[in-house]
């Protein structure tokens, strides 16, 4: 495998990659302090990570370390023009989610009343089906609508009009990709999502708008054919992840161009997918602090790395593309969307 023989070969090595993923055994194990404001599994899945290397070992791309302008340039000249995107809990804090970990937050304070045994028990279908009220008060605060998109999120929708994304997969359940103005079919929203529901009981699905006035009025919604508690498909510890997550796992052999947003890149098994992308491919890290492969030493001369805030460094290519005007329009244009709407604002 040191070389991509035949495209008909390249679209049959990802089903080698969903094997190693579906098959590890730490793959969605439970470790509960790898937690966020988001719905995630867990941090023990590094074997999973060394298994996919040896499948899409990445080669240095040549002799020149490559630059933020130099990504600019591919993605302007369309260079690029089957983007992948990776976005993690990062390019949400921005718009103001709150992070229910934090003691002294509004929303930590009003889920102790529930007792909790532990923060990351509102994240376990177990605890869930003894006591859903606490995950219900969580989902009000974080319903989509009660915050709106970044600069982070209108990028990507940029890219997807232009016809420059290939798709873009998200740790988040906020919505608030959706109500950039990406579609649906662009995206793996790999935690879930407020957009579809199901009964726990009888398994009936419901639109996430069903269950809209529930939620708000701080009501547990029920199943009008079983009475059973309707649960957002969030994906909880001890749930397997949405069956599109493995579906369009061929994006990454496909992609010419990964961009990897304010991530930690710990969440198995989406963090391994950042070593799914071919040996030539470009990876573009917008983040914090280096992550995954940016920290491990396993940076290549056709990786980038813009560390620092999130927004700013989202900008910065904006700027760099040429594209800040361009992404201005969209981002007042979609306020004035959200605002016409009102909550939830443009969520399917």
């Amino acid at each position: 495998m040191k070389k991509w023989c035949s495209f008909r070969e390249l679209q049959r090595w990802p089903i080698l990659f969903v094997q190693r993923i579906m098959y590890s055994p730490c793959a969605f194990q439970k470790k509960p302090r790898a937690i966020s404001s988001k719905a995630v599994y867990s941090r023990e899945g590094l074997p999973s990570w060394q298994q996919t290397r040896g499948i899409f070992g990445r080669q240095s791309g040549g002799t020149k370390q490559q630059s933020l302008d130099d990504i600019a340039k591919g993605i302007r000249e369309r260079e690029y023009k089957r983007i992948v995107v990776m976005a993690g809990a990062g390019i949400s804090t921005p718009s103001g989610i709150p992070d229910f970990r934090t003691p002294g937050s509004g929303l930590y304070d009003n889920l102790q009343q529930y007792n909790l045994p532990y923060a990351e028990a509102i994240f376990e279908i177990n605890f869930f089906h003894h006591n859903p009220k606490p995950f219900f008060a969580l989902a009000r605060e974080l319903y989509p609508g009660n915050y709106q998109p970044n600069i982070t999120h209108y990028f990507v929708c940029l890219l997807h009009i232009k016809n420059q994304l290939l798709r873009m997969y998200t740790q988040n359940i906020d919505g608030l990709e959706r109500m950039a103005g990406i579609p649906s079919k662009m995206l793996v929203e790999a935690h879930g999502t407020f957009a579809t529901a199901t009964c726990t009981v009888c398994q009936r699905n419901y639109k996430g708008e069903e269950l809209h006035d529930d939620i708000m009025e701080g009501m547990i919604p029920k199943c009008s054919t079983c009475k059973g508690v309707v649960k957002p498909d969030i994906v909880f510890f001890g749930e397997e992840l949405p069956q599109n997550f493995f579906m369009h796992l061929t994006d990454f052999p496909l992609a010419d161009l990964l961009i990897i947003m304010g991530t930690s890149l710990e969440v198995q098994p989406f963090a391994s997918l950042s070593g799914a992308v071919r040996g030539s491919v470009p990876r573009l890290l917008i983040n914090r602090d280096p992550v995954g492969p940016f920290a491990w030493g396993s940076q290549h001369q056709n990786d980038v790395a813009e560390l620092g805030d999130v927004v700013n460094g989202v900008a910065k290519l904006a700027d760099a593309l040429g594209w800040t005007k361009e992404l201005e329009v969209l981002m007042a244009d979609g306020a004035k969307k959200g605002a016409f709407l009102g909550s939830p604002a443009g969520y399917p």
